[in-house]
């Protein structure tokens, strides 16, 4: 109709191209920063790697198809694989988050990221690498140190209400262990977790001798 418009009005009639919408890793909702279920290109891999793992097992195939390069023929085979059962869809979808992870760092930070998704995800062991945060030892008090003001600092999420909502939905870990409550006690080298993906470990300044 556009095209139609276009030239009613004298306008050279635009190409137009369409393609279809890409739901998020929530499998409900297009992708979308804004909605906290997109897989940025720019991200690190081994977040990427984790992200593209946390789809629902009914978008592999729509994955496949567009987002990677993968030939159609062998796309075939994979759906007949998926349809007939003959393969776990975990494997498949390992395969699916290698080639988008590859496509944007490479193979070999493809290999890396699906290492540390076995190591974390698969074997339950913390990050050989985790980053650090230092907090100034003028967070505490007697009640200790608010988490949400935490998480916020750290980058782990933006807002407030985000912080309480992993929190609320048991998301966020002081090493290893579930938090319920919003202020807690935290020591220097404690590693927080938030999500399945974001680790770091916690250094203080300040501390009293």
């Amino acid at each position: 109709m556009g095209r139609n418009l276009q030239k009613d009005y004298g306008l050279e009639r635009q190409v137009a191209i369409f393609m279809p919408i890409l739901e998020g890793t929530d499998g409900v909702e297009k992708m979308s920063k804004s909605l906290g279920n997109y897989i940025g290109i720019n991200e690190e891999p081994k977040d990427i790697y984790g992200k593209v793992m946390s789809i629902p097992d009914s978008l592999i195939i729509r994955y496949f198809e567009l987002t990677t390069d993968i030939h159609p023929d062998e796309l075939a085979v994979i759906r007949k694989n998926l349809e007939s059962g003959n393969v776990n869809p975990r494997d498949i979808k390992m395969r699916l988050a290698r080639e988008i992870t590859a496509l944007y760092h490479g193979h070999e930070e493809a290999s890396s990221a699906e290492e540390h998704f076995r190591k974390v995800f698969q074997k339950r062991e913390m990050p050989e690498s985790i980053s650090q945060y230092e907090i100034p030892q003028s967070m505490f008090n007697s009640g200790g140190i608010d988490v949400v003001k935490l998480l916020v600092l750290t980058g782990f999420v933006s807002s407030n209400s985000e912080a309480r909502r992993l929190i609320s939905q048991g998301a966020v870990k002081v090493n290893g262990n579930k938090i319920n409550t919003y202020r807690i006690s935290i020591h220097d080298g404690d590693i927080i977790q938030a999500g399945k993906l974001k680790f770091i470990k916690i250094r203080i300044k300040d501390i009293p001798v």
